[in-house]
Order: structure tokens, then C-alpha cells, then sequence
């Protein structure tokens, strides 16, 4: 089948089965290698992508379930690496290994979106799902809330 999608605001048509996984059409139709492959179930994290504006696990979703959808990748956040949770990504140091982080950064820009004024407890409850090998998990929290802070002080 053809389906026309939305990627990063541009149109591209791909053609595959209704059941691909969207991580396939994003990393081996459109070519965007930001998105991880991690468990292949879900329950890593390694594969969010934010489709019409929420988190969800490329790896488990099928194709058919995002006809007309606007997807975004790690590369379509601020494709200049300005958005402030990239920018405190790296002025926190967050990743060790890195294989995980754009989906930890996907998953909490909608953490962002959601809990402005985020705490600790906000950010257990969404980011709980998001697994680090490396166990990152401090430097990761501190980056949300330097992120959190710039965007509130930008809004």
C-alpha cells in the first residue's frame, strides 16, 4: 500500500504493508537513523517519536495506525539542535553511550508540554517507561528541568 505521511513537515509517500512497524518506514523508507531500534515490544523507549504532538513507541505502531498523521522525529525537534531539551542534553552531559536518548528527549519534550512546572514525581511517572542501559537517569532528570526552566523563562 501507498500512504502519503507527514515527517519533520515534509511529505513523503512510502509504500509498505499496513502492518510495518513505523520504525521501519522511519529508518529504512524515509532514511532518518535518529530513531532506535531497543526492544521491539515497547517497553524500552528507544523508538519515541512524537506523532500529531504525543509520544508514542515507533516499534509497535503499524503504518495503517498513522495515515494522516504529522510525525516527528529526534531530527524534526530543532533540526538546528536548539531546542532546549537538546541544549540541556548536552550542558548536563546526560547521555553516556547515547543509544537511547532520542527517545528519552521525544519522550520528554511531551513531558514538557504536559508538566510545565515539572517536579520529580512528573518526571518518574512519564519518563518511567524510558529505559538507560547506562543508568543516566540523574544527569537525564537534571537536563529536563534546565530545559523546563529555559522554556518557562522563553514563555
Amino acid at each position: 500500500m501507498k500512504e502519503t505521511l507527514t515527517f519533520n513537515g515534509q511529505t513523503v509517500t512510502v509504500e509498505a504493508d499496513g502492518n510495518t512497524p513505523l520504525l521501519w518506514i522511519i529508518r529504512d523508507s524515509v532514511g532518518l537513523k535518529g530513531t532506535k531500534y531497543g526492544c521491539g515490544i515497547g517497553m524500552c523507549g528507544a523508538c519515541t517519536v512524537h506523532v500529531d504532538g504525543r509520544a508514542i513507541r515507533s516499534c509497535v505502531t503499524p503504518l495503517s495506525a498513522v495515515r494522516g498523521a504529522k510525525i516527528t522525529t529526534i531530527e524534526g525537534l530543532d533540526p538546528e539542535g536548539q531546542h532546549p531539551l537538546q541544549k540541556a542534553w548536552i550542558a548536563t552531559q546526560a547521555p553516556q553511550c547515547g543509544y537511547c536518548q532520542s527517545g528519552q528527549i521525544m519522550q520528554a519534550a511531551t513531558l514538557l508540554k504536559d508538566f510545565p512546572h515539572v517536579n520529580d514525581q512528573d518526571i518518574d511517572n512519564v519518563m518511567n517507561g524510558n529505559l538507560c542501559r547506562c543508568m543516566a537517569y540523574v544527569r537525564i532528570r537534571k537536563a529536563i528541568k534546565l530545559a523546563a526552566m529555559e522554556l518557562l523563562q522563553n514563555a
